[in-house]
């Protein structure tokens, strides 16, 4: 059959369009992209790689002229890749900010510090991993970076760097145990550095799927105990690790990061009780049929305090093992029953967390207490389940469903930052150098010298308030010639204050005297106190009027608290007929023999400590010893006769 020219055409004309389309379609089809590549020094890394790359930065508002006043926003990058042999469980890096830093927020990673953002870190941070805690190796995940690494977006403020200087950190470094790090390799806008495993430290064998507990002053262990779809229990234990280390009457606060929220609790209660929170945000929203005027706290950050000792009974809110102890958590030295504290949660979770596995302990944790040392707490850390005896009371072990543990330790308090203070005298000097100028800080400047050293006093001067010293302290001045600044000093200002006092030297021994002042209004429970001195301390005897220990093994420490019935520091009270503030006081003589320490030089610092703390937190020293005045620096016979006479009395009882 013969085809017409028509046809024919219209058939050559499809094969022509049939077989153009199949190349247009061939040459359009994208190409399959090869996965992007690791920059080359992460290439040369085998061990954990970590870099920081400043991206970009604008002038900030006010605009001022003072260059170190002006602000800038800037934009950062913080990479830890994994390109060891070993897993890296809580990935933990230091970046070195040295330009009045305040990071406002770092995706990918927390604080170490327990601080929310915006946070001041012109001296450096510590940042950890979350919810990215563990990196993995490319032989566990086929080189998947997305296991393997972490990247931390940073964008915050910073002061005093003018264009084109880019404001870099001084360095960075991993700061996980067991590695080292080498100076960073330093670029303009951009610095790395690969950590490899100290080849000395020998690698313990790891039985377990989590890390180890890690020690320090304070432990607090989050422990899921019951489950549920949208909730669970968990029991917070805190647990005092240090020997010297106190809180009172605490204070707990922590971050929930998923809009968790408090519904009951048992052992401690919120300072807040308010659900206002959760009734207007999207707690509300999905628990739509709850009756929220029963649940607890709604707050992102709650604080949680201990309960009072008359709940422990209580059927409803005790009744929980160590709980209800006010807020006390004693030294193990003094009462290891009272050197932890437990209270129970009950925790309500939101979408997508709705599932019986799905926990995250919250954040950012951090603790205070009364006149008590500064705490810095870690992030939480997984580690195995917590083990307990079966509350049936068989022999047998309950563990819980999942385990966290939080490491708090104490922070060395900068100056003005202390709660207390020590003031020190002798018997061969008539004036006694009182506190520090601003000691425990300074909240009003405006009348008085907060550089100015403080007046040298009479004895009699550190019986009254500071406000009541001024006219004491002018008229000593002016009686010995000393000088008198313009205008006067600040006071310490410090709620506790301890005077050490050296009251006798002789040839077999030396004897001082110590005496606590209270100028807060409230009373101290159980305190205790503990002085370090460095080359006397071996000759510790005894106290007279408190039960005191030597404490060889921390550094030649002698602990002191109140005896049995006298165990209270009594608060500041208003004498009635003066109107004068009246602090609470205790006072004990100590005496030491020189058979052990026969080289000391008791006036020329070895009869003075060398660190003094009080429930834990450490005072703040004076800068300079009593000077011999004259004559002065002699034996008081009579002195040396008493308490030779005490001393025989008490070795005969």
């Amino acid at each position: 059959m013969k085809l017409s020219r028509k046809v024919l055409r219209f058939i050559l004309l499809l094969i022509y369009l049939k077989i153009h389309a199949s190349v247009a379609q061939d040459y359009d089809e994208p190409k399959e992209e090869e996965p992007a590549s690791p920059p080359p020094a992460v290439e040369e890394c085998n061990g954990i790689y970590v870099s920081y790359e400043f991206l970009s930065r604008t002038k900030g508002y006010p605009r001022v002229k003072n260059t170190t006043a002006q602000s800038w926003t800037f934009n950062a990058t913080a990479t830890v890749v994994n390109t060891g042999a070993d897993e890296l469980k809580a990935w933990k890096i230091f970046i070195g900010f040295q330009h009045k830093e305040i990071l406002v927020s770092a995706s990918g990673a927390v604080s170490l510090d327990g601080e929310s953002f915006p946070a001041a870190v012109g001296n450096g941070t510590y940042l950890s991993g979350n919810p990215q805690a563990d990196l993995k190796t490319s032989i566990d995940t086929a080189g998947d970076f997305t296991q393997m690494q972490a990247k931390i977006d940073l964008s915050g403020t910073q002061f005093g760097v003018k264009l084109p200087a880019v404001p870099m950190p001084k360095t960075i470094k991993l700061v996980n145990d067991g590695y080292q790090c080498p100076a960073p390799t330093r670029k303009k806008t951009s610095m790395h550095i690969c950590c490899k495993k100290n080849p000395k430290l020998k690698a313990k064998e790891v039985k377990t799927k989590f890390l180890p507990r890690q020690n320090g002053d304070l432990s607090i262990s989050y422990d899921v105990t019951q489950s549920y779809a949208n909730n669970y229990l968990a029991q917070v234990t805190l647990e005092n690790k240090s020997p010297l280390g106190r809180l009172d009457h605490w204070n707990l606060t922590w971050e929930w990061m998923r809009g968790e929220f408090i519904y009951t609790m048992k052992g401690a209660y919120t300072r807040n009780i308010d659900y206002s929170g959760c009734l207007y945000g999207p707690a509300g929203t999905y628990y739509a049929d709850m009756d929220f005027s029963k649940v607890m706290n709604c707050e992102k950050r709650p604080t949680i305090s201990d309960l009072p000792r008359e709940r422990a009974n209580d059927t409803e809110v005790g009744k929980i093992p160590y709980c209800c102890r006010n807020g006390s958590l004693l030294p193990t030295i003094m009462d290891p029953s009272q050197s932890k504290s437990v209270f129970l949660v009950q925790v309500f979770k939101l979408p997508p967390d709705l599932n019986r596995t799905a926990f995250y302990p919250p954040e950012k944790w951090k603790i205070v207490g009364t006149l008590n040392p500064d705490y810095k707490c870690g992030q939480p850390i997984r580690v195995d389940p917590t083990k307990t005896p079966d509350p049936s009371g068989l022999q047998a072990t309950k563990s819980a469903l999942a385990s966290w543990q939080i490491v708090c330790n104490i922070t060395k308090p900068t100056k003005g930052k202390s709660r207390c203070c020590v003031s020190f005298s002798a018997y061969y000097n008539e004036s006694v150098i009182p506190c520090n100028t601003c000691a425990c800080g300074c909240p009003d400047t405006k009348k008085c010298n907060p550089e100015a050293p403080a007046l040298l006093l009479p004895a009699e001067a550190i019986l009254v308030p500071f406000e009541n010293r001024t006219i004491k302290a002018k008229a000593w001045a002016g009686m010995k010639k000393f000088h008198v600044p313009r205008p006067l000093p600040c006071g310490d200002n410090c709620g506790v204050s301890i005077n050490w006092h050296v009251s006798t030297d002789y040839k077999g021994g030396w004897s001082a005297r110590v005496t606590l002042f209270n100028w807060e209004r409230m009373n101290f429970e159980n305190w205790f106190t503990a002085i370090q001195l460095k080359k006397a301390a071996l000759g510790y005897e005894k106290f007279y009027s408190f039960n005191g220990t030597f404490l060889r093994q921390l550094n030649n420490t002698i602990f002191f608290q109140g005896l049995a019935g006298a165990s209270y520091l009594l608060g500041e009270t208003n004498e009635t007929a003066t109107a004068m503030k009246v602090p609470g006081k205790q006072q004990s003589v100590l005496t030491f023999t020189k058979s052990k320490t026969p080289n000391i030089n008791v006036p020329g610092g070895d009869g003075f400590p060398s660190k003094v703390l009080f429930n834990g937190e450490e005072c703040a020293l004076p800068k300079r010893l009593p000077i011999a005045e004259g004559n002065r620096l002699h034996v008081n016979m009579v002195q040396v006769f008493v308490l030779t006479l005490c001393h025989f009395f008490a070795h005969q009882i």
